[in-house]
């Protein structure tokens, strides 16, 4: 019976454990504004010109 109150005290301590990581905000903030920065351009170099200029030729 020792064993089984031993057991539910260590089950009952190890589930009231928190880990916390806190992030700077303004790291964060800035590797976010990268990223987005990032696929912007990737989405506009995969899309082609909207409109081409016109070539007139003339003889």
């Amino acid at each position: 019976m020792k064993k089984i109150w031993i057991a539910s005290a260590g089950l009952a301590l190890s589930a009231c454990v928190t880990i916390n990581i806190y992030f700077p905000a303004a790291a964060a903030e800035k590797a976010a504004d990268k990223i987005i920065e990032e696929v912007w351009q990737t989405q506009k170099a995969d899309q082609p010109a909207a409109t081409e200029p016109v070539v007139k030729e003339t003889k």
